[in-house]
């Protein structure tokens, strides 16, 4: 009996050292390779922005009225005044301009004083000749003088009566400029009280959406007032990766998100043909598409999205019913090929597949698999071919 104690005993310890370094199954979680819908997105910021905008400018040069609207506010087209443009106050003389001036209202005078002079001797001309003529028809209808005579003296009164006239002229020329080179020296003291406006109204009915010149000032024409839009015509802009732009077309489905609201339904409206270069945040040159989305469904749904918001835009790009598709959390490189672990039978097989269409959750499976296998989710180091392992299922998403 004592033999057998230790006998026993030692029959124990080899068995427990057995089972202590015999190899357990590794646990690993497992998914299903099944048909499932797959959708392929891609997914960018946006902004919102109004489809029409119009800026109101300055029409004249003038002194712009401060601006009574602020953003948000309502007008009507073709009523509502956004802004009026009177006279601007005259220009100040500094002393050698006001010298130049004071000298040409001088000279205006002086030319002036020239024309009256010359109207006066050409009134007395005309006077004179008016007499001269008088005397040749009376003594041309006695038969006293000759033909000549009397066409000589109608002539020199017709010429005399010209140079009335043209003196007349030239002394109105000369009293405009006199008063046009006082204007330059008189200040615009009535102007405030006796200038006239021009009315600017709005181009389109909607909302100011911003004021971009508020304060009184002087403005030349062309210069931005403020900008008008209707909000419910809203479209949204995203600037999309060439490489995925290519596969965007007209008419796909799209959703709205991230603006602070319900997510909205849209379509892609346009894609634009040409790219432009933009600097990522990491310092990358990328080539961006812009692409045109408008939004479906009623517009109460989005009457709190406003221009420039900024919004998370998603667009399908391909989408397939009854898919065999792997969870792409179970796929990882193989050389270059994609390779997946199969559970057969208790242990990992390295399965080489090809794949189709992915997206963040599923890929597509074209070969190497079949609808029901079991692949191994986020196969840790542990997992080897051929090697032992102990399913345990998740839920799928």
């Amino acid at each position: 009996m004592r033999r057998l104690i230790p006998a026993a005993t030692a029959i124990a310890v080899i068995a427990f050292l057995v089972w202590a370094f015999k190899p357990r199954p590794v646990e690993v979680e497992l998914a299903e390779v099944a048909p499932r819908s797959l959708e392929v997105a891609v997914e960018e910021e946006g902004e919102a922005r109004i489809r029409e905008v119009f800026t109101v400018s300055a029409t004249i040069t003038g002194k712009l009225k401060r601006i009574s609207l602020h953003a948000g506010d309502e007008v009507t087209e073709g009523e509502t005044v956004v802004a009026a443009i009177g006279p601007a106050a005259p220009v100040l003389l500094d002393s050698r301009s006001r010298a130049v001036a004071e000298a040409t209202a001088a000279a205006a005078q002086a030319a002036m004083d020239l024309a009256r002079a010359q109207l006066a001797q050409a009134e007395a001309t005309l006077e004179f000749m008016t007499g001269e003529a008088n005397r040749a028809i009376a003594l041309y209808e006695k038969g006293a003088v000759s033909q000549r005579t009397y066409d000589n003296a109608v002539r020199e009164r017709k010429t005399a009566e010209a140079a009335v006239s043209s003196a007349i002229a030239n002394l109105a020329v000369r009293e405009k400029e006199l008063e046009s080179a006082l204007v330059v020296l008189r200040s615009d003291r009535n102007g405030e009280r006796d200038k006239c406006c021009v009315n600017i109204v709005a181009p389109v009915s909607g909302r100011v959406l911003r004021v971009l010149t508020e304060s009184e000032q002087v403005v030349q024409p062309g210069t931005p007032i403020l900008e008008i839009g209707d909000p419910v015509n809203l479209e949204i802009v995203v600037d999309l990766l060439s490489r995925d732009a290519v596969r965007v077309k007209e008419g796909a489905e799209a959703s709205i998100t991230g603006w602070g609201g319900a997510p909205i339904p849209a379509k892609v409206e346009r894609v634009e043909p040409s790219a432009v270069t933009k600097i990522s945040a990491l310092g990358i040159d990328e080539q961006r598409v812009k692409v045109i989305l408008s939004l479906s469904g009623p517009a109460e749904g989005w009457s709190e999205l406003g221009h420039g918001f900024r919004v998370i835009t998603r667009i399908a790009l391909w989408r397939g019913d009854n898919v065999l598709t792997i969870p792409v959390g179970a796929l990882f490189r193989d050389g270059a090929d994609w390779a997946t672990y199969v559970v057969r039978d208790g242990r990992a097989a390295l399965q080489r597949i090809t794949l189709g269409e992915r997206n963040e959750n599923y890929a597509q499976v074209l070969e190497g698999l079949a609808e029901g296998d079991d692949v191994i989710l986020h196969p840790s180091d542990l997992v080897v071919e051929g090697g032992a392992v102990k399913g345990l299922p998740v839920q799928e998403e």
